[in-house]
């Protein structure tokens, strides 16, 4: 079943003319969890990642098990907190993105990479399920949008959240077109 979604949420993605614009320089991941799910195993990725070519989203192969290892440690964290919100991607940084997912009644929060403990950063994956913990005790809720800023060597990322993977991919093409118009609308008026 879980696989199956993040396939028909895949084709929303890659039928969306505006989604390349969010595509990250560390390129997107696309997750859903089992319910129940305590390991990274437990989630569908992507292989390889979800990159651009000529201006659209491509995936290069079939989601598969255990295939992500960051949007994966995201969503076992989140799960913690709400075992429903089983799915998410990470989309490129901006702060109009923010401004959007606010205007759209979106739970929005963050986490700041500076403030994460040394003894946290020497550890391979801790930084995730510390930042996702940060966010949510900052609104004590799971948010629909976790993002962060960036540090030394680490790109800025936003991360949608959601149920399942159509409803993440629904939200990110409703984002991506918003953002457009929104590019379209300050070009007018400048």
């Amino acid at each position: 079943m879980e696989i199956l979604n993040v396939q028909k949420a895949l084709v929303i993605l890659q039928n969306s003319e505006y989604m390349a614009e969010l595509i990250p320089e560390v390129r997107s991941n696309l997750v859903m969890a089992r319910e129940n799910a305590e390991t990274i195993e437990d989630v569908v990725g992507i292989p390889g990642r979800i990159t651009t070519v000529k201006g659209k989203l491509r995936a290069f192969l079939k989601p598969e098990w255990g295939a992500s290892s960051h949007m994966a440690r995201l969503v076992l964290e989140v799960m913690k907190y709400n075992p429903g919100r089983r799915s998410a991607i990470n989309l490129r940084y901006n702060p109009e993105v923010i401004t959007i997912c606010e205007k759209l009644g979106l739970k929005v929060s963050y986490y700041n990479r500076l403030e994460e403990p040394d003894e946290l950063r020497k550890q391979e994956g801790k930084t995730i399920s510390w930042g996702v913990e940060q966010a949510i005790n900052r609104i004590d809720e799971v948010p629909d949008v976790i993002y962060h800023t960036g540090d030394w060597g680490k790109e800025a990322i936003i991360a949608l959240i959601g149920h399942d993977a159509i409803e993440v991919a629904e939200m990110a093409v409703c984002i991506a077109k918003l953002l457009n118009i929104r590019k379209k609308e300050n070009k007018i008026n400048s």
